[in-house]
């Protein structure tokens, strides 16, 4: 995988991991709110959260001071 490639990948999960946190929100705010869904929603997205990490990790340099 190429850093270009690298760089997209880890906007789109960027962008999913916003959208997971939109859908919580909106599930959270209804009247009887489903937790099940819920949890499920919020282990994605921290699965995606352990994803940007590594690709952060990975394209952002190491530096030695």
């Amino acid at each position: 995988m190429t850093e270009e490639e690298m760089r997209k990948r880890l906007a789109a999960l960027r962008i999913e991991h916003r959208d997971l946190d939109a859908a919580i929100d909106a599930l959270s705010a209804l009247g009887s709110p489903d937790q099940l869904q819920i949890a499920r929603l919020k282990k994605r997205k921290l699965m995606l959260k352990d994803q940007i990490a590594i690709f952060e990790d990975y394209l952002t340099p190491d530096i030695i001071a």
